[in-house]
């Protein structure tokens, strides 16, 4: 039996984006929103936000070691944050830039589940090469580039460099292959450019994340299947399934493994679920047992959704 204890020996250090998130709790999403007017709601949040910072939020909470590699800006917004990180025991390595504001999200959340994010992220999308404290990297086992789309200077060039110096430093690399925010917006061209980009730095991947959606539309496939095929001939070694009602998978060496989600009663969290799945699966990565490791995720992530295991803090 995979318990528990397993997670806490992971040792993650989490490189991405960190802003301040505001939440909704969940409501109808009606034509309404786009009028003048006011739509009530049963709660609104604050608390961290970004992909790599509540990555890194919850790994400290399941109890691994944890580092946090970002940028914030030198206002008080940054300063809230990376108090944040190190009162739930995140060892933050943050360049802190006076010409930049730290980000904010506001995320519209949908009682369908469906979510809407209004975003302003200066900080994440300005963050280059150089703002890394890379001696960092020795005392982990497990890097994570989460948000690769945000920053060019990461996307066109820095996102390699940093795979690279990982790997020779001994540590496996995992990647979230995320929702690009420009796929529908830019042109065919750009898109095509910036895929292109993620896809020279795969030989340094040994993971790959994200969702069935998500994986289709970055490897240009018809299927997921198909997508799976061309993510392991582009160089990755393995690539975890975010399957959202129908669980989570596992694909490597042409299987894909899939075990069904843990049922869950009342849905508090509809945001953070897939970054609380890659997590478990990245504290995991070196257990074998390859059901047992889904199973164990399964479970967190049900915990998670129904707000009985709390992995990313309010905003202090």
């Amino acid at each position: 039996m995979l318990s528990e204890a397993a997670l806490r020996e992971g040792r993650l250090c989490v490189v991405g984006n960190i802003n301040r998130d505001v939440k909704t709790a969940p409501f109808a999403g009606t034509d309404r929103l786009l009028r003048d007017g006011e739509t009530r709601v049963e709660g609104i949040l604050e608390t961290p936000g970004g992909g790599g910072a509540n990555s890194a939020f919850a790994a400290a909470a399941l109890g691994a070691r944890v580092a946090f590699l970002g940028k914030v800006g030198a206002d008080a917004l940054g300063g809230r944050l990376a108090r944040a990180l190190a009162q739930h025991g995140v060892t933050a390595a943050l360049a802190r830039d006076p010409g930049c504001a730290t980000g904010n999200s506001l995320a519209l959340t949908y009682a369908d589940g469906q979510r809407h994010f209004l975003s302003c992220q200066p900080n994440n999308e300005s963050l280059s090469f150089a703002d890394l404290q890379l001696g960092i990297l020795a005392d982990y086992r497990h890097l994570f580039r989460a948000d690769i789309w945000f920053s060019e200077a990461m996307l066109f060039g820095g996102n390699a460099r940093l795979f690279q110096q990982a790997r020779a430093a001994g540590l496996v690399v995992s990647i979230d292959l995320n929702w690009d925010p420009g796929w529908g917006v830019l042109g065919p061209a750009a898109v095509a450019r910036r895929k292109a980009a993620v896809r020279e730095a795969l030989p340094w991947v040994d993971v790959a994340h994200g969702n069935a959606r998500e994986l289709t539309e970055f490897a240009d496939a018809a299927s997921l299947e198909l997508a799976l095929t061309r993510l392991t001939e582009w160089g990755v070694g393995e690539v975890v399934v975010h399957l959202g009602a129908e669980g989570a998978g596992h694909y490597r060496r042409g299987q894909l493994i899939v075990e069904p989600a843990v049922t869950v009663q009342r849905h508090v969290n509809a945001t953070g679920t897939g970054d609380v799945l890659s997590v478990c699966m990245m504290l995991l990565h070196d257990q074998p047992d390859v059901r047992a490791k889904l199973r164990l995720a399964n479970t967190v992530v049900s915990e998670f959704i129904a707000g009985t295991r709390v992995l990313i803090p309010p905003l202090p």
